[in-house]
Protein backbone atom coordinates (compact mmCIF):
# COMPACT_ATOMS: atom_id res chain seq x y z
CA UNK A 1 0.00 0.00 0.00
CA UNK A 2 1.38 3.63 -1.11
CA UNK A 3 1.46 5.54 1.72
CA UNK A 4 0.93 9.94 1.13
CA UNK A 5 3.54 11.66 2.39
CA UNK A 6 3.20 15.24 3.86
CA UNK A 7 4.17 18.08 2.19
CA UNK A 8 4.84 21.84 2.77
CA UNK A 9 4.38 24.35 0.07
CA UNK A 10 5.84 27.38 -1.34
CA UNK A 11 6.11 29.63 -3.92
CA UNK A 12 3.83 30.91 -6.22
CA UNK A 13 -0.14 30.37 -5.89
CA UNK A 14 -1.54 27.06 -6.66
CA UNK A 15 -3.04 26.49 -10.33
CA UNK A 16 0.13 29.96 -11.03
CA UNK A 17 3.00 27.75 -11.09
CA UNK A 18 5.21 27.08 -14.75
CA UNK A 19 7.27 24.29 -12.73
CA UNK A 20 7.99 22.29 -9.61
CA UNK A 21 10.77 21.63 -7.57
CA UNK A 22 10.30 18.90 -5.36
CA UNK A 23 13.13 18.76 -2.57
CA UNK A 24 13.77 15.18 -0.99
CA UNK A 25 15.76 15.17 2.48
CA UNK A 26 18.06 13.95 4.04
CA UNK A 27 18.45 10.83 6.88
CA UNK A 28 16.84 11.79 9.95
CA UNK A 29 16.01 14.83 8.55
CA UNK A 30 12.03 16.11 7.56
CA UNK A 31 10.96 18.73 4.66
CA UNK A 32 11.26 21.62 6.49
CA UNK A 33 14.89 20.86 6.21
CA UNK A 34 14.88 22.00 2.67
CA UNK A 35 12.13 24.18 2.04
CA UNK A 36 13.99 26.87 3.21
CA UNK A 37 16.00 26.61 0.31
CA UNK A 38 12.65 28.34 -1.77
CA UNK A 39 13.43 31.39 -0.21
CA UNK A 40 17.20 31.50 -1.77
CA UNK A 41 15.80 30.30 -5.12
CA UNK A 42 12.75 31.65 -6.00
CA UNK A 43 14.03 34.57 -6.62
CA UNK A 44 16.27 32.93 -9.81
CA UNK A 45 12.93 30.79 -10.58
CA UNK A 46 10.04 32.50 -10.74
CA UNK A 47 6.72 30.83 -11.22
CA UNK A 48 7.88 28.08 -9.66
CA UNK A 49 6.36 25.77 -6.48
CA UNK A 50 8.56 24.59 -4.46
CA UNK A 51 7.76 21.29 -2.07
CA UNK A 52 9.63 19.34 0.01
CA UNK A 53 7.62 16.08 1.62
CA UNK A 54 8.38 14.33 4.59
CA UNK A 55 9.88 10.54 4.22
CA UNK A 56 7.15 8.04 5.57
CA UNK A 57 9.12 6.11 8.19
CA UNK A 58 10.40 8.10 11.80
CA UNK A 59 14.32 7.48 11.46
CA UNK A 60 15.31 5.17 14.85
CA UNK A 61 18.48 7.48 15.31
CA UNK A 62 16.49 10.65 15.68
CA UNK A 63 12.84 10.31 16.55
CA UNK A 64 12.02 13.63 15.69
CA UNK A 65 13.06 13.26 12.21
CA UNK A 66 12.10 10.97 9.17
CA UNK A 67 14.40 8.20 7.16
CA UNK A 68 13.02 7.31 3.51
CA UNK A 69 15.01 3.70 4.27
CA UNK A 70 16.80 2.22 7.08
CA UNK A 71 20.67 2.41 6.61
CA UNK A 72 22.55 -0.75 7.92
CA UNK A 73 25.64 0.92 9.02
CA UNK A 74 24.02 3.47 10.84
CA UNK A 75 20.93 1.61 12.76
CA UNK A 76 22.09 -2.08 12.38
CA UNK A 77 19.15 -3.02 9.92
CA UNK A 78 19.92 -6.06 7.45
CA UNK A 79 20.80 -5.17 3.65
CA UNK A 80 17.16 -6.62 2.98
CA UNK A 81 15.48 -4.62 5.30
CA UNK A 82 17.45 -1.76 3.31
CA UNK A 83 16.60 -2.95 0.14
CA UNK A 84 13.05 -3.54 0.69
CA UNK A 85 12.29 0.16 2.46
CA UNK A 86 13.86 1.65 -0.43
CA UNK A 87 11.71 0.01 -3.12
CA UNK A 88 8.85 0.74 -0.82
CA UNK A 89 9.76 5.02 -0.03
CA UNK A 90 10.24 4.33 -4.20
CA UNK A 91 6.18 3.97 -4.67
CA UNK A 92 5.66 6.47 -2.02
CA UNK A 93 7.53 8.93 -3.78
CA UNK A 94 6.66 7.85 -7.11
CA UNK A 95 3.00 9.09 -6.14
CA UNK A 96 3.77 12.05 -4.45
CA UNK A 97 5.14 13.21 -7.64
CA UNK A 98 2.16 12.20 -9.20
CA UNK A 99 0.21 13.93 -7.00
CA UNK A 100 2.13 17.02 -7.43
CA UNK A 101 1.66 17.36 -11.02
CA UNK A 102 -1.94 16.31 -11.19
CA UNK A 103 -2.71 19.23 -8.53
CA UNK A 104 -0.32 21.83 -10.61
CA UNK A 105 -1.51 21.46 -13.99
CA UNK A 106 1.85 20.41 -15.01
CA UNK A 107 3.60 18.15 -17.25
CA UNK A 108 7.20 15.76 -15.78
CA UNK A 109 9.10 17.89 -18.15
CA UNK A 110 8.46 21.09 -15.65
CA UNK A 111 9.74 19.49 -12.90
CA UNK A 112 13.07 18.95 -11.05
CA UNK A 113 13.87 16.38 -8.52
CA UNK A 114 16.34 18.14 -5.99
CA UNK A 115 17.88 15.61 -3.42
CA UNK A 116 20.21 15.96 -0.41
CA UNK A 117 22.15 13.10 0.84
CA UNK A 118 19.44 10.44 1.03
CA UNK A 119 16.97 12.38 -1.05
CA UNK A 120 19.66 12.32 -3.34
CA UNK A 121 19.77 8.72 -3.27
CA UNK A 122 16.11 8.92 -3.50
CA UNK A 123 16.25 10.95 -6.76
CA UNK A 124 19.06 9.11 -8.65
CA UNK A 125 16.84 5.86 -8.15
CA UNK A 126 13.47 7.14 -8.97
CA UNK A 127 14.19 9.68 -12.14
CA UNK A 128 15.98 7.26 -15.16
CA UNK A 129 13.27 4.56 -14.20
CA UNK A 130 9.92 6.86 -14.36
CA UNK A 131 8.08 6.33 -17.04
CA UNK A 132 8.19 9.82 -18.36
CA UNK A 133 11.12 12.32 -17.96
CA UNK A 134 12.06 15.17 -15.72
CA UNK A 135 13.52 18.20 -16.52
CA UNK A 136 16.48 17.46 -14.46
CA UNK A 137 17.57 15.76 -11.16
CA UNK A 138 19.99 17.99 -8.51
CA UNK A 139 21.66 15.34 -6.72
CA UNK A 140 23.92 16.39 -3.80
CA UNK A 141 25.99 14.80 -1.14
CA UNK A 142 24.56 11.19 -2.03
CA UNK A 143 25.36 8.19 -3.73
CA UNK A 144 23.84 6.44 -6.23
CA UNK A 145 22.81 2.80 -5.52
CA UNK A 146 23.63 -0.35 -7.33
CA UNK A 147 25.51 1.32 -10.09
CA UNK A 148 26.30 -1.69 -11.88
CA UNK A 149 22.17 -2.26 -12.28
CA UNK A 150 21.51 1.20 -14.16
CA UNK A 151 22.21 1.06 -17.82
CA UNK A 152 19.98 -2.02 -17.54
CA UNK A 153 16.94 -0.23 -15.90
CA UNK A 154 17.32 3.12 -17.28
CA UNK A 155 14.01 3.97 -19.42
CA UNK A 156 14.23 7.75 -19.63
CA UNK A 157 17.50 9.90 -19.31
CA UNK A 158 16.99 13.23 -17.44
CA UNK A 159 19.84 15.43 -17.15
CA UNK A 160 21.75 15.59 -13.67
CA UNK A 161 23.78 18.10 -11.93
CA UNK A 162 25.71 15.95 -8.95
CA UNK A 163 27.49 18.01 -6.44
CA UNK A 164 29.88 17.08 -3.56
CA UNK A 165 31.75 18.55 -0.78
CA UNK A 166 35.41 17.31 -1.02
CA UNK A 167 35.80 17.11 3.08
CA UNK A 168 32.04 15.31 3.73
CA UNK A 169 32.72 12.47 6.32
CA UNK A 170 29.49 11.15 6.17
CA UNK A 171 29.11 10.08 2.50
CA UNK A 172 32.74 9.79 0.73
CA UNK A 173 33.74 12.32 -1.71
CA UNK A 174 34.89 9.14 -3.94
CA UNK A 175 30.52 8.72 -4.14
CA UNK A 176 30.16 11.19 -7.07
CA UNK A 177 33.06 10.30 -9.60
CA UNK A 178 31.32 6.49 -8.98
CA UNK A 179 27.40 8.17 -9.86
CA UNK A 180 28.62 10.31 -12.31
CA UNK A 181 30.63 7.21 -14.15
CA UNK A 182 27.42 5.05 -14.16
CA UNK A 183 25.01 7.73 -15.39
CA UNK A 184 27.39 8.68 -17.95
CA UNK A 185 27.74 4.97 -18.81
CA UNK A 186 23.95 5.16 -18.70
CA UNK A 187 23.92 7.76 -21.42
CA UNK A 188 22.80 10.51 -19.23
CA UNK A 189 23.77 14.02 -19.45
CA UNK A 190 25.78 14.27 -16.42
CA UNK A 191 27.14 17.96 -14.75
CA UNK A 192 29.82 17.60 -11.84
CA UNK A 193 30.55 20.39 -9.00
CA UNK A 194 32.94 20.11 -6.38
CA UNK A 195 32.11 22.40 -3.54
CA UNK A 196 35.82 22.99 -2.39
CA UNK A 197 36.16 22.55 1.47
CA UNK A 198 32.57 21.32 2.28
CA UNK A 199 31.19 18.44 4.72
CA UNK A 200 27.66 17.25 4.50
CA UNK A 201 26.20 20.14 3.43
CA UNK A 202 25.28 22.73 0.65
CA UNK A 203 27.68 25.16 0.28
CA UNK A 204 26.96 28.80 -1.45
CA UNK A 205 28.81 27.88 -4.47
CA UNK A 206 26.33 24.69 -4.60
CA UNK A 207 23.46 26.53 -4.83
CA UNK A 208 24.45 29.00 -7.17
CA UNK A 209 25.21 25.85 -9.74
CA UNK A 210 21.63 24.07 -8.93
CA UNK A 211 20.01 27.12 -9.44
CA UNK A 212 21.77 28.00 -13.12
CA UNK A 213 21.48 23.93 -13.90
CA UNK A 214 17.67 24.47 -13.02
CA UNK A 215 17.20 27.72 -14.95
CA UNK A 216 18.83 25.93 -18.06
CA UNK A 217 16.78 22.66 -17.96
CA UNK A 218 13.20 24.84 -17.67
CA UNK A 219 14.53 27.32 -19.59
CA UNK A 220 14.32 30.06 -17.72
CA UNK A 221 15.96 33.61 -18.78
CA UNK A 222 15.95 36.51 -17.44
CA UNK A 223 18.00 37.59 -14.40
Amino acid sequence: MVRELNSGRRGVPKGKASQVVIFVHGYGADGNDLLGLAEVLAPYLPGTAFYSPDAPERCPGNPMGYQWFPIPWLDGSSEAAAREGMATAVEDLNAFIDRVLLQEGLAPDRLILFGFSQGCMMCLQIAPRRDQVVAGVVGISGRLIEPDKLAAEVRVKPPVLLMHGDRDDVVPFPALKEAADALVAAGIDTYVHVMEGTGHGIAPDGLGQAAAFIRARLGIEGR
